[in-house]
């Protein structure tokens, strides 16, 4: 589905991603992992088209989508649920929903995407009208993801989904997540909680410094000595 072959990204004269290679199954579920500064917010900031890429290729479902406006890309069913959130804090959690299916314009049937989205996130519903400020940080991150998904995307990217946010809320979203991957969506998720990526996700590959240091699945890397040492603190 996803195809990241030699990317590189620059930020200014600053080179933030080096030589970048990954791929990501369909309905499969795959995570970056690594530290801050380590790329992954700009691994998914280029796919979904935020930044151009310097180097390399971004291939989805077989088209090159490097350097493309990221309307077309959310149109073609990639979905990005950016680090940080960044919900309208004075609207409605109704109103933050509807903002995702805005690229659907007159296709409509947002009632519909609103009870998928209330199905897998039911405090959202009785939340409904209460302005976003006023959710805990792990019900804003609820939102963010069911304004994501309100699009129905084909591939999911979620930028550090764990920060932030009270351990009982991260378990009830990673286990939406992986509700979501078994309805079809393939998920990329960007995260520097090794824990949490390694639960999750049936593939990860590791970033430091700009480059993919190591991959395999998640039980190879729970396995290895190194991640275990310098990701999850055990000697």
């Amino acid at each position: 589905m996803l195809a990241i072959s030699n990317l590189a990204v620059d930020h200014g004269e600053l080179r933030a991603l080096w030589d970048v290679s990954f791929r990501v199954e369909q309905g499969e579920r795959v995570a970056l992992l690594g530290a801050n500064g380590a790329g992954k917010s700009t691994t998914l900031g280029a796919i979904i088209g935020l930044y151009r890429p310097a180097g390399g290729t971004i291939s989805y479902v077989g088209r090159s989508i490097g350097g493309r406006d990221p309307a077309d890309n959310v149109e073609d069913g990639i979905a990005l649920v950016p680090e940080g959130r960044r919900l309208f804090p004075d609207m409605t959690v109704r109103e933050n929903l509807e903002m995702g299916a805005y690229v659907r314009g007159k296709r409509g049937r947002v009632s519909e995407a609103l009870e998928r989205c209330y199905a897998l996130f039911p405090v959202l519903k009785e939340k409904a009208q209460q302005p976003a400020a006023q959710l805990s940080g792990g019900q804003q991150q609820m939102v963010a993801i069911g304004r994501a998904l309100m699009g129905k995307p084909a591939l999911l990217l979620l930028d550090e989904p764990s920060v932030g946010i009270a351990h009982r809320l991260k378990i009830e979203i990673f286990d939406v997540i992986k509700r979501i991957q078994r309805s079809g969506t393939a998920i990329l998720m960007a995260e520097q909680d090794a824990q949490s990526a390694l639960r999750i996700a049936d593939r990860v590959y590791v970033l430091e410094h700009g480059r993919v240091g190591r991959e395999g699945t998640a039980a190879e890397l729970g396995a290895d000595d190194y991640i275990r040492q310098a990701y999850l603190g055990v000697g």
